[in-house]
């Protein structure tokens, strides 16, 4: 019977190792809000206020408080975070583009000084992605890339979201 305890101690103490898949204690905070910010697989067009809100993205330094643009990508958590790995291209400092296109949903602020209250257009496209990792992890959403044909990609000059220029 005491062998029976140890197993079942040993497969718990596994299965809470592995829960981060052994990602560094430094990275899972960057990691999480990168997941909160721009993992989106079931957002639509419709839903930008509603998860932006829901979410707390939010911009310093501006009157409102309002993010002007923020992109929800449709994919499975693990897919975008093979991005930082056999599904991306690095790109350099620390930036990876991914191999294959996303969908994503791409949610910008209306334009209006004066109100209190952000509200947001959304419009859909597909789209390859520009991720910041860090030890294998993305931590920054950095640029889109269009996807004209969706064949040849372009690295656009951009440090910001761009519109689909094709």
């Amino acid at each position: 019977m005491e062998i029976h305890q140890s197993v079942v101690i040993l497969l718990l103490v596994l299965a809470a190792s592995f829960t981060a898949y052994g990602q560094p204690d430094d990275i899972k905070p960057r990691y999480q809000t990168f997941l909160n910010r721009h993992l989106g697989p079931h957002v639509s067009v419709h839903d930008c206020d509603k998860e932006i809100r829901k979410r707390g993205i939010t911009a310093s330094g501006t009157a409102n408080g309002c993010k002007e643009v923020n992109t929800f990508i449709h994919a499975k958590e693990n897919d975008i975070r093979e991005v930082c790995g056999k599904n991306g291209i690095s790109q350099g400092k620390d930036l990876f583009r991914s191999k294959k296109p996303f969908p994503v949903i791409t949610c910008r602020l209306k334009h209006s000084e004066k109100k209190l209250k952000c509200e947001y257009r959304g419009s859909k496209s597909t789209h390859y992605i520009v991720v910041k990792c860090e030890k294998g992890w993305p931590v920054r959403y950095e640029f889109l890339i269009p996807c004209c044909d969706c064949s040849t990609p372009q690295l656009m000059n951009a440090s910001i979201e761009t519109e689909n220029n094709c």
